[in-house]
């Protein structure tokens, strides 16, 4: 996760990159991808891709990047975008 955070060089800005290798959070979350896709290709307890805008512990505002044709989030995950997500917190 450093190399990734130095990579889209966030320094010292308010981001902080967390990984969940043991998948904890994300079923913690519902957010487990179980589609049958990645899961036929190997690729077991992944995240869905979502963002989540949250105040002192309490979720205000969750977007989910999924679809019937894009489980992953893949081919289209506008919704978890920054212009996306500012639009979700405005509505908050």
């Amino acid at each position: 996760m450093q190399a990734w955070a130095k990579d889209q060089k966030i320094g010292l800005s308010m981001l902080k990159f967390m990984g969940d290798p043991a998948s904890e959070l994300t079923r913690a979350l519902d957010m487990e991808l179980t589609h049958e896709g990645p899961i036929g290709k190997g690729i077991m307890n992944r995240c869905k891709r979502h963002a989540i805008y949250a105040v002192n512990g309490e979720i205000k505002a969750i977007q989910i990047s999924e679809k019937e044709d894009d489980p992953a989030g893949d081919d289209d995950p506008s919704l978890t975008l920054a212009e996306s997500m500012i639009e979700a917190i405005k509505n908050a």
